[in-house]
């Protein structure tokens, strides 16, 4: 009697424990719809099993030969332990089977050369097509720079339609901050949360891009799943890669090496258009780039220079600095900061230049002598530092020579 009551209240306990397990795993599940989004365009998908869907003949020939190695693989698999499998359970000792006694066989060592070297030249020659043809960046039609760095990328078309243009690309502000403070709310999530940018990378459809990749300060990675892409960018070297859209729309990607404590905020965002829209776009880029084309030699009064750095500051450095200058965790404060209130501007002005604590703070050398002068006028007499210094973009441009 005492040995059932010990093993009913074990049953007991058992379901107990399952039913905890149970309730967690519907708590977790119901938390994690509470912030469910929908499927990206362009982008990942909610339970995503296969590869991003295919805007480019190179990624196409790439989901081939993905399933056409799988199932090599797969047959190989199946064929090695059924034949295994089968001659355990056929030739087992228990109904009689005496192991065989033999050495070598010439027939066997010819076929299990030739079988696998088949095996190999059909799975290398739809390889080797598909490589070759993706490293094939001749007869670009347009050629861009993504220079990595951190935390973010940095555009320069070179050659083709659109040639000078050239911005930084950095996560939106807006969702930065929503991280910061730990992440989007309950049903708020959107769904580019981490991927959306203030400056996307704009390419017309239907035509040959040549991706030439680099980077300021460590090693990243420029990858796009949907146009088949994945390049490393390094420090002091080149590499380049090449992508033909075949249909509009809004491409996502992701820096794809570790790069840093920000590796997560570095999303690539590129925005295919028509080529009649594409040059209406590279247009209004020329415009653009034509009104921002400042004197550095010009000089500027305090209350412009400060209005252009608080718009400076709002898009680069407060995601890190917060609006209100107090920094968090590691980040420092500039509200107070006595490289920011020193009469010596170089100490501030080398820092935006050149980054500072190994990249934790990285460098801003990618804006303009007006731009780095504006914002460090902006902090100098932002918040509490009242200092009344003025920073004046030539001072900018003799600190970078």
């Amino acid at each position: 009697m005492k040995h059932a009551v010990e093993v009913l209240k074990s049953l007991s306990l058992q379901a107990g424990r399952k039913l905890a397990a149970v309730t967690a795993l519907s708590a977790a599940w119901m938390s994690t719809a509470a912030y469910a989004v929908n499927d990206l365009p362009g982008g990942p998908a909610v339970n995503q099993l296969n590869l991003h869907p295919a805007v480019t003949k190179i990624a196409e020939e790439q989901h081939w030969l993905h399933w056409f190695m799988m199932i090599i693989c797969l047959v190989i698999f199946l064929a090695v332990f059924g034949v295994m499998f089968y001659s355990i359970w056929k030739h087992r000792k228990s109904v009689g089977h005496k192991a065989a006694n033999f050495h070598e066989s010439a027939t066997v060592e010819i076929i299990w050369t030739i079988v696998p070297f088949v095996i190999v030249i059909l799975m290398a020659l739809p390889a080797t097509k598909v490589l070759v043809a993706s490293k094939d960046t001749t007869g670009a039609d347009l050629t861009i720079k993504a220079t990595g760095m951190q935390w973010k990328w940095g555009y320069d078309y070179i050659k083709g339609e659109g040639e000078g243009i050239g911005f930084v690309s950095s996560l939106d502000s807006t969702q930065r901050e929503m991280s910061n403070n730990g992440g989007p709310k309950k049903g708020e999530a959107p769904d580019d949360y981490l991927f959306k940018v203030d400056n996307p990378l704009v390419v017309p459809v239907d035509r040959k891009i040549r991706i030439i990749t680099t980077a300021n300060d460590v090693i990243h990675a420029f990858m796009v799943p949907a146009f088949g892409i994945k390049q490393d960018a390094i420090p002091g070297f080149v590499r380049d890669t090449w992508f033909r859209a075949e249909k509009t729309g809004d491409f996502y990607g992701q820096c794809a090496e570790l790069c840093g404590k920000e590796h997560a905020y570095m999303p690539i965002h590129v925005k295919v258009l028509s080529a009649e829209d594409y040059s209406k776009w590279v247009g209004v880029k020329v415009k653009e780039a034509a009104a921002k084309a400042d004197d550095p030699a010009k000089v500027w009064a305090l209350p412009e220079l400060k209005a252009r750095g608080e718009k400076v500051y709002a898009a680069n450095c407060a995601a890190c600095h917060q609006a209100n200058g107090k920094g968090a965790g590691p980040i420092k404060p500039l509200d107070g900061s006595a490289i920011v209130l020193d009469a010596d501007h170089g100490k501030q002005i080398q820092i935006l230049l050149n980054g500072a604590v190994a990249g934790a703070m990285p460098s801003w050398k990618a804006l303009s002598d007006t731009d780095l002068a504006a914002v460090a006028t902006y902090t100098k007499n932002n918040w509490s530092n009242q200092t009344g210094q003025l920073v004046q973009p030539s001072e900018v441009l003799a600190a970078r020579k």
